[in-house]
Formats: structure tokens, sequence, C-alpha cells
């Protein structure tokens, strides 16, 4: 393992969770973030622990074939879902699970957010599918949210929350945000008429765009 990477991607994580506590995206220390390493490591949030007092230092260091972690501090009990994700999308080096207020409303309804706003295809890949209910932290959490997150970079979790991934971390955090307001609107929606989704062809044009042509190269 790269020390210096890992010490740059623990002062990332706890960035973007202190950026996350604030946004209003997770209550209290619910939800949890990650940041690849490598292919056998990366850093996570500890469990249970105050967003707005962690430090760089407390960013915990979990291999993701076993699961062991270095240090005193626990893992976020999500560990087990995270690096999951990182053992089957090589490309992903981000991932953030909250439990938004929106996210959470429809997730509780066990519906999946259809593909309505541009922004939502462009970065989530089209619609926002639905991971089956389970238990919290196991390993049919973890199969339901691959598979709801396959060709998808955003996936709601029935009764629990939502989680979004990304090339990088901060790819991972904006998801959050436009998950989030995709279903604010999806809600508002239903009060006049219900949305129009957007077809399939503009959904791959715009997402091929987001993914190969938006911002500097």
């Amino acid at each position: 393992m790269n020390r210096e990477k890992a010490k740059l991607m623990q002062a990332e994580v706890c960035d973007i969770a202190q950026k996350m506590y604030r946004s209003g995206l997770v209550a209290g220390t619910w939800g949890n973030i990650s940041a690849r390493i490598d292919d056998d490591y990366m850093v996570i949030t500890p469990s249970g622990m105050d967003y707005e007092r962690l430090y760089a230092e407390q960013m915990v260091i979990a291999n993701l074939h076993t699961l062991e972690y270095e240090g005193n501090l626990k893992p976020s009990i999500e560990t087990i879902v995270h690096a999951a994700i990182y053992r089957d999308r090589p490309e992903i080096n981000g991932i953030m699970h909250t439990h938004s207020t929106y996210a959470l409303t429809v997730a509780t309804a066990r519906r999946d957010i259809p593909p309505i706003c541009d922004d939502q295809v462009q970065i989530l890949g089209g619609s926002v599918r639905l991971a089956g209910y389970t238990r919290p932290s196991t390993q049919e959490m973890a199969d339901e949210v691959i598979k709801a997150l396959k060709d998808r970079t955003g996936a709601l979790i029935a009764n629990h929350g939502a989680i979004t991934i990304g090339r990088t971390l901060s790819e991972a955090f904006i998801g959050s945000q436009v998950l989030e307001k995709a279903a604010m609107v999806y809600i508002n929606s239903q009060c006049i008429g219900g949305p129009v989704e957007i077809c399939q062809e503009d959904i791959d044009f715009y997402h091929d765009f987001f993914l190969n042509k938006y911002g500097q190269k």
C-alpha cells in the first residue's frame, strides 16, 4: 500500500464526510463514505462518530478482501457493502451512503426513481433502481446493492437510504446531491400529474457526454 496516497485519501474522506453532514444528506452519525486506495485497500469513515469532530487520522484503512482494518477505531458497519462494490467495479474510487430525506421517502415506498432529470441521467446513468430490503451490513445487502447499481452510479436501498459511487469521491458526492434532488422532483411531480420520462436514446447520449466529454481535460 502507498502510505502517502492513503494519507491523502484519509484527508479527502474526512473533508467530504463533513461536507456531507453540513449538506443535510445525513443526520447524527448515520451514513458512511469511503475512497479506494488501491486494489486491496480503502479508507472508510469510523463507526458511530460525530462528523463535526472527525479528523483525517481517524479515517479507517480497511482491506477490501478480508475486511480487516488498522488502528483502534472500528470502521463503518457498512464496510462489507463498500468493499463488495470496489471489488465488483474496478473503475469506482469513491462511495457515499446517505439517509437523505427525499431519497429515503422513495426508498420506504419501495419504488425506483424513473429517468426524469437531465443531470440525473447524465451522472447516475438513468433510472435509480431500488435495492431489495435486507438487514443492514450483511452480504445480502451488498448483493442487492451491486445488482441495483449495475450500469448505474446511484441506487436506493429499500427502507434504508441511498448510495452513490463515482470515479472519484467528489463525483460520488455530487451524485448523492443529484439523487436527492431527483427524488424530491419525483415526489413533487406527483402533484401535477406525474413526471414524463427521458427516452433511452437521450439517456445514453447524456451519460456518454458526462463520462467522456464533460469538463476540462
